[in-house]
């Protein structure tokens, strides 16, 4: 197993005390870190190999708590719709995915996540045509080729358009079909370890593409089998205007009402919250996912986020899908985050080491892995991230935090994940960009000249 030693590095541990040390030092043994300091280095860790940190910023890595990476098939296509309207144009299209096309876009889609900072990911993947094959063992099969710590959902839908859904019915699935091929997915690939590469959660999609039936049986399946629960909620005023015509409530008394409240549970957007709503996330233990460039490409609104943490709720940040947010990077998040909740709420709603937590500390609680990732501890997993912070973008900002946060997308130097270098100097190490990208861009001609000639 690897030793390695990052020297020299201004180190934002984002543990609870915000420990922050100027010229310090971590060692890594195998998966874990084993020591940090600052000042001489102990004689035990002589021999371990080193990384210059000098003029960088070693950060924990920063956790995705929502994607959909097969969208990174689809960028730049409805750029100018809400997001009802998005689905509409984008769904006829969807309905052509194969493992194949997954493959090559969750490639693309994970590249630009690890070259960000993100060292872990999720990702919600609910569209499963009857001839597409293994969508889902193919998303970690480019997972695994990468290196990056994954958590995919097997998501679903079985509420088409001839039922009073938004979906097409040939994109949706039987609920029968649905619950045992979940079942499968956990049996197949879910980790229960503490230090596990691959999770699986359970993730039917949103309110308005399944059954109230669905949403009850996912979530005794999910509970049976330890797993976590994830959907959309609340993104939107069409959504808060569906659930009120066809439930007679609100999208959070809805979900409520079938037992999609807990702290084993996820939210994606949580955009539109009451006062009830937040308070109910907060002593539920529910976690929100934050999606501020994607809501604001869409026009969806700008989420109570500090609302949401003052109530006691988790939240981490979400790139969402490539196809709504076509930059697809974390570390933009990040700095999103900040400037919509200072827009929203004034230039004192979020400091940069407020959103820096919630893009490590903060997303980690969310997906349940608090204990091992998210912060820089010893006894906690190596998943960090080294940033150049002394070219001529970032030298000058005296506080690394802010330079990092609200100056100029900084280049990865190094990126770990489990104590293994998965990017050093912006390259990422297990494949050439050249071919991540060739690959990617034939998932996307592949997928849209087979809608092509369908339609």
């Amino acid at each position: 197993m690897s030793k390695t030693l990052i020297t020299g590095a201004y180190i934002a541990t984002v543990d609870f005390q915000d420990r922050e040390i100027n010229g310090g030092w971590v060692a890594i043994d195998g998966k874990r870190i084993v020591g940090i300091g600052a000042g001489e280095i102990p004689s035990d860790y002589s021999a371990f190999d080193r990384i210059d940190g000098a003029g960088c910023l070693l950060t924990p890595g920063f956790v995705n708590t929502h994607h959909h990476l097969y969208q990174w098939a689809t960028r730049g296509i409805a750029t100018d719709s809400t997001l009802f309207e998005w689905l509409v144009e984008l769904y006829p299209i969807w309905g052509h995915l194969d493992a194949e096309v997954t493959y090559g876009a969750a490639q693309g889609a994970l590249a630009s996540l690890l070259l960000s900072g993100c060292t872990y990911t999720t990702d919600h993947h609910y569209v499963f045509p009857a001839e597409g094959g293994d969508c889902l063992a193919a998303e970690i099969k480019a997972a695994e080729g990468l290196g990056i710590r994954f958590h995919p959902t097997r998501g679903s839908m079985d509420l088409g358009q001839s039922k009073g859904g938004l979906p097409p019915d040939n994109v949706v699935e039987d609920r029968d079909q649905i619950l045992i091929a979940t079942e499968d997915a956990i049996r197949r690939f879910h980790d229960s370890s503490d230090d596990a590469m691959v999770k699986i959660a359970v993730a039917p999609c949103s309110p308005f593409s399944v059954t109230g039936e669905l949403m009850k049986e996912a979530a005794e399946l999910a509970r049976r089998e330890n797993v976590r629960l994830h959907t959309h909620l609340a993104e939107t005023l069409d959504e808060e205007d569906f659930c009120q015509e066809k439930f007679g409530c609100s999208p959070t008394d809805y979900v409520e009402s079938l037992g999609w409240l807990g702290s084993d549970v996820w939210m994606a957007h949580a955009i539109h919250l009451d006062d009830s709503a937040v308070a109910k996330f907060g002593k539920s233990g529910t976690g929100a996912a934050h999606c501020p460039s994607s809501n604001a490409r869409l026009g969806s609104g700008i989420a109570r986020v500090q609302d949401l943490v003052r109530a006691g709720a988790p939240v981490g940040l979400g790139v969402d899908g490539a196809a709504s947010n076509e930059n697809g990077e974390l570390l933009t998040e990040v700095r999103a985050a900040a400037l919509w909740a200072r827009l929203k709420d004034g230039p004192k709603a979020m400091s940069s080491r407020e959103s820096l937590t919630l893009a490590t500390r903060g997303g980690a609680k969310v997906l349940g892995r608090e204990k091992d990732l998210g912060s820089i501890e010893v006894g906690k997993l190596a998943d960090l991230v080294l940033w150049k912070l002394d070219d001529i973008g970032h030298i000058d900002i005296v506080d690394p935090i802010a330079a990092l946060v609200l100056g100029p997308k900084a280049e990865v130097t190094a990126l770990l994940v489990n104590g293994e270098v998965r990017v050093r100097h912006g390259l990422i190490t297990a494949k050439s960009h050249e071919d991540i990208a060739a690959e990617a861009a034939r998932a996307s001609k592949r997928l849209l000249s087979s809608a092509q000639k369908a339609g």
